[in-house]
């Protein structure tokens, strides 16, 4: 049994339910998926300063799951917050929802278009995409500006699919990644009225780490992604002293 802990690192405790269903719904039979909201942190994440104060409640549930035997992580939110910091204290593999889905995208096509939230954030995933070694296959990033609070509004699923089949026509692109872990329930309809593969990055994640913990890989432990060196912390900080 394969325990996989999906991490949704805003504290929206129905986008994390929403989040938890499509990773399970992909998940094996044999594989266990749990989705947690940290303790502490922003309710949603649309901005550095959103992103940079989720990180403690990523790692505290990162900490947890050490604990509790956790064999893999998803970190549920398309900017990857706390991705390497994660990746040095999981024993097992931590994938991030835009690594994966950009992965996922080249393997069904040459090319891809992201669909995202609000325009403040078009520069992280450009961002992401060349750190990853995707900014060849990616062919444009489009912002829906609709908040991630009110993708679960009735109107929003309609927009993001309209916003992908534009992209997929705009872009000449062959996929459309979805760039918020909010829409993870829009992949299956909006890739029925596009014609074309939608990728939902909790999806991707959670097969991703499937099969890493299947193959037996894990983390390298060489070089960066070494433990982190023992050290106090101090105020606000104290309770993540290693």
């Amino acid at each position: 049994m394969t325990h996989v802990r999906v991490i949704n690192p805003n504290t929206a405790l129905a986008m994390t339910a929403a989040i938890g269903r499509c990773a399970r719904a992909v998940a094996s039979p044999a594989t266990t998926v749990t989705a947690v909201s940290p303790a502490m942190g922003p309710e949603s994440i649309e901005s550095h300063y959103d992103e940079a104060l989720a990180v403690p409640g990523v790692l505290a549930e990162i900490a947890a799951g050490e604990r509790e035997g956790v064999d893999a992580y998803v970190i549920a939110c398309f900017g990857d917050p706390g991705l390497d910091a994660a990746r040095e204290l999981a024993t097992g593999p931590v994938i991030g929802v835009a690594e994966a889905a950009m992965h996922a995208a080249t393997l069904v096509g040459r090319s891809f278009s992201v669909v995202t939230t609000l325009s403040r954030t078009t520069g992280r995933a450009w961002e992401l995409a060349h750190r990853y070694g995707f900014a060849a296959a990616c062919k444009g990033v489009h912002a829906c500006d609709i908040p991630v609070l009110s993708l679960e509004e009735p109107p929003a699923r309609q927009a993001v699919i309209e916003l992908c089949a534009a992209a997929l026509d705009g872009d000449g692109s062959d996929a459309v990644v979805l760039g918020c872990a909010g829409m993870a329930d829009f992949c299956a309809e909006a890739s029925r009225a596009t014609g074309a593969p939608v990728i939902d990055g909790v999806g991707a994640a959670t097969r991703f780490a499937e099969s890493l913990v299947a193959l037996g890989l894990r983390t390298s432990t060489r070089g960066e992604y070494a433990r982190p060196l023992p050290k106090r912390y101090s105020g606000l900080l104290r309770d993540f002293t290693i």
